[in-house]
């Protein structure tokens, strides 16, 4: 057995639950430690580990470097227009507890959607990150 076949199966089999531990982590984490961070660490790791079996030039495919940089941008718009919602339903920034007429329910949105927001940065950013590296080190 060739050794990169033998990657390409584990991969094939350990990412889709590594996807499904990262979104756990993801939206478990208003509960328990973890959250958006952590998740995207977790999403960027799958991304690097699928590059690793299957290569680049199949992964850019998959992931296109403009769909990393718009969803980079998208988290950190997400997470700032939740701020703002906030101010603008008469709290502070970041205040979760007006967004909804309940302050726990209010608080569990805000906290969901401010990880998530970071949770889309971090993977966007760290594999647009890996792939710049990768490109770089390809062409020197």
């Amino acid at each position: 057995m060739r050794p990169d076949l033998l990657l390409k199966v584990l991969a094939k089999f350990l990412i889709p639950f590594i996807l499904i531990f990262a979104f756990y982590v993801q939206f478990h984490g208003d509960f328990s430690p973890g959250g958006g961070f952590q998740a995207g660490v977790i999403i960027s790791a799958a991304a690097v580990l699928y590059v690793l079996a299957f290569g680049l030039e199949l992964a850019e495919r998959g992931i296109p470097l403009r769909a990393l940089q718009y969803l980079s941008s998208t988290g950190i718009l997400l997470y700032t227009g939740v701020g703002v919602a906030c101010l603008l339903k008469g709290g502070n920034f970041l205040d979760y507890s007006v967004l909804l007429d309940n302050d726990v329910a209010g608080q569990h949105l805000g906290i969901i959607l401010i990880e998530l927001g970071v949770g889309i940065t971090v993977a966007s950013t760290l594999t647009l990150i890996f792939f710049t590296f990768a490109h770089w080190s390809r062409h020197s």
